[in-house]
């Protein structure tokens, strides 16, 4: 037997890892061999899941406690799993379902269900990623069309807005200058202005 590792992913650094850490800390995974990475499951260039792929050897045992911890491409994750299991020859195993146990069956029928079954799976957790989505985008589209605003509430317009707005037209001043006259950034000042223009036209 080999040495027993464990990888730990959140997508986040305001994430807590508490969950996966008390699944390998019951197993007996020694703290030394746990490698926590707080970023996106997208793709595979994470510093510590690549310290981990480092280590592998044959006859060790990677715990995880789900397969979207490894990753979340369906693709990328199939590629991992031969990588760990072919190439590395490391057992691993998922706690949160039992079928994915590389120790179980070497045998060719064990060897397949295991593939099957995370094949299945992974494709699964994609298209539920997919759907949820599609559902966000559908969301927000039909907050849209209600008037839903997203994003931050444009700045109130200052009160010597207009007043320096029609020096700027009349050339009195530059825009750099308006700008400062009314505490704007430049590019927030030709917003507003274009937007008074626009108002202008309506109304004549």
């Amino acid at each position: 037997m080999g040495n027993i590792y464990g990888y730990v992913r959140v997508s986040t650094r305001e994430q807590k890892e508490d969950r996966q850490m008390d699944a390998l800390e019951k197993l007996k995974v020694p703290e030394k061999n746990i490698y926590i990475d707080k970023q996106s499951g997208r793709d595979f260039e994470r510093p510590n899941y690549q310290k981990l792929l480092h280590k592998l050897k044959p006859e060790d045992l990677l715990y995880i406690k789900s397969i979207d911890r490894l990753g979340r491409n369906y693709e990328e994750i199939l590629e991992q799993w031969r990588i760990i299991t072919k190439e590395k020859k490391t057992d691993i195993a998922v706690l949160d379902m039992p079928l994915l146990d590389t120790r179980r069956g070497k045998d060719l029928a064990g060897t397949f269900l295991s593939d099957v079954v995370l094949q299945i799976l992974s494709f699964v957790a994609e298209n539920e990623r997919s759907n949820i989505r599609q559902r966000q985008r559908e969301g927000i589209e039909a907050a849209k069309k209600r008037g839903v605003q997203f994003g931050r509430p444009p700045k109130p317009v200052p009160e010597n807005f207009i007043q320096v707005y029609n020096r700027w037209i009349e050339k009195e001043i530059s825009g750099e200058a308006a700008a400062g006259l009314c505490g704007l950034t430049m590019s927030t000042f030709y917003r507003k202005a274009n937007m008074c223009k626009e108002w202008q036209k309506e109304a004549e």
